[in-house]
């Protein structure tokens, strides 16, 4: 039962990222290639993605995945990994204001 109750709220709450509320929540983007032959990892810039597709657009991986390629080789087997902004966050995971 309680393993129900806690996959609602996360999948509510992934229903609700969008470019902005990344933005809001400092938080970091990084896309990273599975092609065994390349494994290039660059973050990305949500301002610019914002810019694009707009600030209510869906921040999930199944959302935005469709529309990268790697900028190294090309290829579309890419990967997301979503972190706090490691220059807003001390190692301790308190914001640094």
């Amino acid at each position: 039962m309680a393993f129900v109750k806690c996959q609602r709220y996360i999948d509510r709450m992934a229903k609700g990222w969008t470019l902005q509320s990344l933005i809001d929540g400092k938080m970091q983007l990084i896309a990273f290639c599975h092609n065994p032959r390349c494994h290039h990892n660059q973050p990305l810039n949500l301002e610019k993605l914002k810019a694009k597709l707009g600030p209510d657009a869906p921040a999930m991986a199944d959302d935005l995945i469709p529309k990268l390629r790697c900028a190294n080789c090309g290829g579309k087997a890419v990967g997301l990994t979503y972190t706090p902004e490691n220059t807003k966050v001390s190692g301790m995971g308190h914001r640094i204001d």
